[in-house]
């Protein structure tokens, strides 16, 4: 069945409504930032750069780099923005454009998110980076979707049980990375944690300036929690949704974060911008 205008929105020259970009733009490893400023700190380290488009927050590079094809896009701040960029690459591989119908034969992407976060857990020092071994979002996001599927069911209930916050209607639901994808970034520089996925910067994630998050304990209850001898490691506002998305959608996702923050010690990195540029050469070197 075709789909209908109103449901895939094409711009006049054939490309995708938000992302601006057509099928041929795209590589099949992409690496997803959240700053547009971050495209360029990742595809300067490219050895050619032949795509350069964007639109709104969405800026995309396409390039090589020794001698595989990489695309690097920026999503912006929030799963809101997730559900836009994953569902419109998708269907830029998957999608034919010319009849409005899903491929027969469908393409795997495989998804980097290379972010930055604030853990929770004391003995997290800043600057270091941390792999999302699994998501576990509070935002809503996978709640609009048919993701039974997908989602690790023990650990959701398990968390939603342990916190007990559904009388704050608050009900978190959970995915894993993609432990094949994982290995190849695999590392002694890497430490592994389940990461918070929140709606928003201040309240959601427990901070106050003027106004109080209605849960005051909120980085304390999440902190003590620990599923498997693995505990919730730091807060942040994108990867729950793109496991999510990713996994329903049948591609390869994992999120790496350079910890910039310690909620629990208040301490904040003096060198970010190093952290994150340290962080960007490590996945290069390991995905190509």
């Amino acid at each position: 069945m075709a789909l209908g205008h109103s449901e895939l929105i094409l711009n006049p020259d054939g490309s995708i409504y938000h992302l601006n970009l057509l099928p041929e733009d795209i590589a099949q490893t992409i690496i997803t930032v959240g700053d547009p400023d971050r495209v360029k700190s990742v595809s300067k380290y490219f050895d050619r750069i032949e795509v350069q488009k964007g639109k709104r927050e969405f800026l995309a590079h396409t390039g090589t780099l020794n001698g595989k094809r990489l695309t690097v896009i920026s999503t912006g701040i929030g799963t809101d923005n997730i559900d836009i960029v994953f569902n419109e690459l998708d269907a830029l591989v998957n999608v034919d454009f010319q009849k409005r119908e899903v491929k027969s034969k469908l393409t795997q992407l495989d998804f980097i998110r290379i972010g930055t976060s604030g853990t929770i857990q004391a003995d997290i020092p800043v600057d270091s980076f941390l792999l999302s071994s699994a998501a576990i979002g509070f935002e809503g996001l996978l709640h609009f979707y048919g993701s039974g599927q997908g989602r690790n069911h023990l650990l959701e209930s398990t968390l939603n049980d342990y916190l007990d916050w559904s009388k704050h209607n608050i009900t978190a639901y959970a995915f894993d990375f993609d432990e094949n994808l994982a290995g190849k970034l695999h590392g002694n520089h890497i430490r592994y944690g389940i990461t918070a996925t929140n709606s928003g910067f201040y309240g959601p994630q427990g901070r106050s300036i003027r106004l109080k998050p209605k849960i005051s304990d909120f980085n304390e209850k999440l902190a003590a929690f620990a599923f498997q001898e693995t505990r919730i490691t730091n807060l942040e506002m994108e990867t729950a949704g793109i496991y999510g998305l990713a996994k329903l959608h049948g591609h390869r996702a994992i999120s790496l974060n350079a910890i910039l923050a310690n909620r629990a010690t208040g301490q904040f990195s003096n060198t970010p911008n190093k952290t994150v540029d340290t962080l960007i050469q490590y996945v290069l070197k390991k995905i190509t």
